[in-house]
């Protein structure tokens, strides 16, 4: 497998997401608009040349659109490999290939988000466990941060108190949700709408910055839905899939 990393530079002709095939999609539009924000602090985006089938994303932990405290640490946004891509060893060569970067870099070790049992979107912990990493801090639903120190006197990276209790002080449905996620720019609209015709109390907040998807009242920033203040779902849904929800 041939790799190539995305820059500002081939930004705009490579093929970023591995299940929208348009580039002028308005999907992937809003996701190339976003790394193009990133990499000025420090994200890398390397992807396989068969059309983004598999693919990771990075950032200097400092520089995280997540509340974790993880100075000196490379954390991994995104590690996908999807469809036929997989159990040849991508994976494999995609994070090694972060491993050898963020050593060079000076890092203390690697962090990314996973959970006890594999949750859509988040990285598989059989995998993480396998390559070596461990636990390292856990929130109050279950979303765990795990880590690879690069040396036995690391110091662990943690979550912040804002995400280690996910909980909103506000009744109904809110989402909380960035642009790093591609499939947001079409499916946060048709939610909103979706419980508009229905009457349903439902508020979507854009994380638009650093600074407030590090303090964000969730360790996923991607996309997080609660209801009358409770977590509910890391996990991206179209109309009709919402208001089965709301409706059960």
């Amino acid at each position: 497998m041939d790799y190539v990393s995305v820059s500002k530079e081939n930004l705009e002709k490579e093929h970023i997401c591995c299940a929208i095939s348009n580039n002028n999609d308005v999907q992937v539009s809003s996701k190339k608009a976003w790394l193009a924000d990133r990499f000025d602090d420090g994200l890398v985006f390397l992807k396989s040349t068969e059309r983004g089938k598999c693919f990771i994303e990075y950032i200097p932990a400092e520089n995280a659109w997540n509340p974790v405290e993880a100075d000196g640490y490379m954390y991994i946004d995104c590690l996908w490999v999807s469809g036929s891509f997989k159990g040849h060893g991508y994976a494999n060569d995609l994070l090694e290939a972060c491993t050898t970067d963020s050593k060079a870099k000076g890092k203390q070790g690697l962090c990314i988000l996973s959970s006890a049992r594999k949750k859509p979107f988040l990285a598989d912990p059989k995998f993480l466990e396998y390559k070596g990493f461990t636990v390292c801090d856990e929130s109050d639903n279950g979303i765990q941060l795990w880590y690879l120190p690069f040396s036995v006197d690391a110091k662990k990276p943690q979550f912040k108190d804002c995400a280690k209790h996910p909980h909103v002080d506000e009744s109904g449905y809110v989402l909380y949700y960035t642009s790093q996620c591609p499939f947001n720019a079409k499916y946060v609209p048709i939610v909103e709408q979706t419980a508009k015709e229905n009457g349903i109390a439902f508020r979507a907040i854009h994380i638009v910055s650093r600074k407030q998807a590090q303090n964000a009242p969730t360790p996923i920033t991607t996309y997080a839905l609660f209801h009358n203040g409770e977590y509910l779902t890391n996990e991206q849904m179209n109309g009709a899939k919402f208001l089965k929800l709301a409706l059960k």
